[in-house]
């Protein structure tokens, strides 16, 4: 069923709007509509591109029933939001979003002043900078527009605005290259929205998240590991696009071969420190996980050297199983 309303006359409280209703035997006019004059006369300035006087109409209009349960509250709170962001003062806008979505939850408003929130989390992430004393752009806003857009998620978990703020967070931490939280970001969003057409888009920015957070054999190599796991779990879901990506076994090598490096790295500051078993539990660690890296054999190399490789470790190199070592 579809509606139309058009508004009537208007009278010292309230305006009458004639409602219609498609019905099987066509239009047939319902009810007339209690709509309040000082709202409507605001939502046409709104519309004539006057935001000063709707403001001017808005302000005197909230200060008269702010503290009553008036129906039309949540709207007007909405309308000067709208008209303060019409006049470029989004900043001051979000206070009336937020007085709609702290106080009135289950209003039609409520997911317009969310919608309206992400909008302006979006120009803030995206450079824009907050008004000084209302005048000049200057101070930086980009934290503010991270929060706003972790809120929405909150606020409306599971809809579209949801999967949209969480898509955008992500790209603004890819973006400013703060691939830690950008990797975590994409992480939540393959998790809540598995069904989502950015799906594989944002499990490939994972991946690579991951790996641009691995900064060397000498620093933390979790993001290589998660990313092994990715790559294997990428390749499987999307064959052709994994190949179209350079989501490939060359790049699970380079992988490995990173991962490894790591565990010869550590061995050796072992043996630098003189505590042999350590970099032999290391080294051996290294054979079986990553048996076919350059790594491993160098591996071999200095356990041989060392008079450290048993007879029990050689077959190692063939092997993929981790887990009795891992175990130790």
């Amino acid at each position: 069923m579809a509606g139309l309303v058009c508004a009537a006359g208007s009278s010292a409280a309230l305006a009458q709007v004639e409602e219609y209703t498609l019905e099987d035997e066509g239009w047939v006019e319902s009810e007339g509509l209690e709509v309040d004059p000082a709202l409507a006369e605001a939502r046409q300035a709104l519309a004539s591109d006057q935001p000063g006087r709707a403001l001017s109409i808005l302000n005197a209009w909230i200060r008269e029933h702010k503290f009553t349960n008036h129906p039309s509250l949540p709207e007007a709170y909405l309308l000067r939001g709208d008209a303060k962001l019409a006049n470029n003062d989004e900043y001051e806008a979000l206070y009336d979003y937020e007085a709609i979505i702290k106080q009135f939850y289950g209003s039609p408003e409520f997911p317009k002043a969310v919608e309206r929130e992400y909008e302006i989390a979006k120009r803030y992430v995206n450079g824009l900078k907050r008004k000084w004393f209302g005048l000049f752009r200057i101070e930086g806003a980009t934290s503010l527009g991270e929060e706003l857009l972790i809120r929405v998620q909150e606020r409306m978990p599971g809809s579209q605005l949801a999967e949209m703020a969480a898509l955008e967070l992500g790209d603004y931490y890819y973006r400013t290259r703060d691939v830690r939280m950008a990797a975590d970001m994409y992480g939540i969003f393959v998790v809540n929205f598995p069904e989502s057409e950015h799906r594989k888009y944002a499990a490939l920015r994972q991946i690579f998240a991951n790996i641009a957070s691995y900064k060397g054999p000498r620093y933390d190599q979790s993001g290589l590991t998660e990313a092994s796991v990715l790559i294997e779990d990428f390749q499987a879901r999307y064959p052709a696009e994994a190949e179209q990506a350079g989501v490939t076994v060359q790049l699970a090598n380079w992988v490995d071969e990173s991962a490894a490096e790591h565990l010869l790295d550590t061995a050796r500051w072992y043996l630098r420190r003189q505590d042999e078993e350590s970099a032999r539990y290391t080294l051996v660690r290294l054979i079986r996980a990553h048996p076919h890296s350059a790594a491993a054999e160098e591996a071999v190399s200095i356990l041989q050297a060392r008079g450290l490789l048993d007879e029990p470790t050689r077959p190692i190199q063939t092997q993929t199983d981790t887990s009795d070592e891992d175990s130790r």
